[in-house]
């Protein structure tokens, strides 16, 4: 082989001479991804992701694709970001490896042994730089004063990274971070599976936690699931059809979905789908000459709100009021959720945020509001009645202790309306954590948070069951006569 072709050497053949050292075929799988990337870094593309199925060998690949980048040229700096530094380190040794035993590579080792480590290492390059040719770090250390042309995100989202909303948020602005170390012109290659419904990975906002666009706009995407349209394997020699039955039964259908399917989906399934939710843009018309109130065309018959306290951030609790309204068939409208911060107050918080409470409930002419006193809540019915008072709003306040498990409690309140198709939503309840908090909650799990589903199922709690009189109508009735009325006698009085 002449040095021309040598130093020109695609990525295909590349793999392909690697594979062969290693006594092992090149599946079609990989051929596939190896044309992807490397079609992609010719025609200088600059924000890259490539997603595929558990198990297929993209990280391998991707490192593959790292060593072949440094054989191109020498002098590229690549920073590999892992959900943690084990995992990041992993893939930068399997690249040294490769570059100590691929036939294109060998002489790139460098003669000091100080910069040939396992989590970094420099090729020889004609010039000097500070930076390594290859360095790993985990998504959450810090890489201020770091410099890479290239950037591997290698499964920055996994479980631990995103399993709740504080983690997911953190996610995205440690990754945010990575603009300021990549040099100008430099590339971003996310490589991995959707671990999360609101994964970063996902190619439709999600607007119900607020959203106005995907996390990675504008990259080129290769999304390659086990099964495609047909349903047949994307690597049929190593996933049969048993073996794809056996994962599908051992993972579970949500697990399966997201790391095999590539759907974004939560791989712990929760109780409660916010799919189910009605969803409506009406907004409250009270008629005074009526003393009736209205949602859209809709008349209300009750409301009834539920304010769950907390101050500061003691326990990480936060203060959510719930308001909810119903109709005479039994339909249950979630208007409100609101989530009561007073950092800005100039007075203490107990007596600023119920003015909050009394704001709204003069806003959406609520005739009373039950207080949760468990806990802090004990002192404020007395403050909110005050602040009630001040505002001459005639709203009556009602003190609740809470003794049944939360859990139950929010099953209760959320389940059969659910099921039934019966419990609304305003729009701009989307917006609020609520929707998040009923995507992660779990019975019996005490992370994340739930306080606005509490606050919510207590309001629900309040709302009497209505189910439309249809018997009755028809001739006939079982029902007609067949008791009468008897009183018992008692010793006791009621």
């Amino acid at each position: 082989m002449s040095r021309y072709a040598i130093k020109n050497a695609d990525f295909k053949l590349f793999t392909v001479l690697w594979n062969q050292r290693q006594g092992l075929r090149t599946p079609d799988l990989h051929f596939r991804m190896a044309d992807w990337l490397e079609q992609r870094w010719k025609k200088g593309d600059k924000s890259l992701l490539l997603m595929a199925f558990r198990s297929s060998g993209k990280s391998t690949l991707v490192g593959l694709f790292a060593a072949w980048l440094l054989y191109r040229n020498p002098e590229l700096r690549i920073l590999v970001l892992a959900a943690d530094f084990m995992l990041a380190k992993k893939m930068v040794r399997n690249v040294k490896r490769i570059i100590e035993r691929h036939p294109l590579t060998k002489k790139m080792k460098p003669e000091r042994t100080d910069q040939w480590a396992s989590d970094r290492f420099t090729v020889r390059r004609m010039i000097e730089l500070r930076d390594p040719s290859m360095l790993a770090k985990g998504v959450t250390s810090n890489i201020t004063g770091s410099r890479a042309d290239i950037i591997i995100c290698d499964d920055v989202e996994v479980p631990n990274t995103c399993d709740t909303a504080e983690k997911r948020r953190e996610l995205r602005e440690r990754l945010a971070e990575i603009a300021y170390v990549l040099t100008p012109g430099g590339t971003v290659l996310y490589v991995g599976t959707p671990h999360s419904y609101y994964s970063i990975y996902a190619d439709a906002p999600r607007t119900e936690i607020g959203e106005a666009q995907i996390f990675l706009p504008g990259f080129k995407r290769l999304s390659i699931p086990l099964l495609n349209d047909k349903g047949e394997s994307a690597w049929p020699e190593r996933f049969t059809k048993d073996e794809i039955a056996r994962q599908r039964t051992q993972t579970g259908p949500n697990k399966f979905a997201s790391q095999m399917l590539l759907r974004p989906v939560n791989i712990a399934e929760g109780r409660l789908d916010p799919t189910l939710l009605q969803v409506y843009d009406d907004r409250v018309d009270y008629t005074r000459e009526l003393q009736t109130l209205f949602l859209g065309a809709r008349k209300m018959i009750s409301a009834s709100a539920w304010w769950d306290p907390a101050f500061g951030a003691a326990r990480g609790d936060r203060s959510v009021l719930a308001i909810v309204y119903a109709d005479a068939e039994g339909h249950m409208y979630v208007h409100k959720v609101e989530y009561i911060t007073a950092a800005d107050s100039d007075t203490d918080e107990a007596r600023a945020q119920s003015r909050v409470v009394a704001q709204l409930a003069k806003d959406h002419y609520l005739p009373s509001i039950s207080v949760e006193t468990n806990g802090i809540g004990k002192f404020l019915p007395a403050i909110l009645r005050n602040e009630l008072v001040r505002s001459k709003v005639p709203c009556k306040v009602q003190e609740v202790h809470s003794t049944k498990n939360k859990d139950l409690r929010i099953l209760e309140a959320f389940d059969a309306p659910m099921a039934a198709r019966m419990l609304h939503v305003h729009r701009a309840v989307l917006q609020t954590p609520l929707m998040t908090e009923m995507q992660e909650w779990r019975p019996g799990m005490s992370k994340g948070h739930d306080d606005g589903l509490d606050a919510v199922a207590g309001a629900l709690a309040q709302q009497p069951l209505r189910i439309e009189r249809l018997y009755g109508r028809g001739e006939y009735s079982w029902m007609k006569n067949a008791a009468k009325p008897y009183t018992a006698k008692s010793d006791f009085n009621v």
